[in-house]
């Protein structure tokens, strides 16, 4: 049980990751999981890519597509909407660690 609503929670930790690397500059996938994985998250492709699909659908990434040695490599960058919302995320975050600090 305690496991179930840790990975819920987390998971929203990591879409903020994601939506600020990606901000940055264009992620892919793997790259996105060692990156998580040095935070301490652990996430399989099965539910990293799910993800990063909702989180295009959602507006919130765009995908390019790039030919790399032969296969293709999706790219994502946060939208105008990902980035509002990534602020807010940011703003929120701020306060909740200022609060449960005191």
């Amino acid at each position: 049980m305690k496991e179930k609503i840790l990975r819920k929670l987390f998971l929203g930790f990591m879409q903020i990751h994601i939506l600020y690397h990606a901000k940055h500059e264009p992620i892919y996938g793997t790259w996105m999981m060692k990156e998580l994985e040095e935070h301490g998250y652990t996430i399989s492709p099965g539910t990293l890519y799910p993800l990063l699909n909702r989180m295009e659908k959602e507006d919130l990434l765009c995908k390019t597509e790039k030919n790399v040695d032969g296969r293709i490599i999706k790219f994502y960058r946060t939208t105008e909407l990902g980035e509002e919302i990534l602020k807010e995320a940011i703003e929120k975050a701020t306060e909740l660690t200022h609060e449960i600090r005191e």
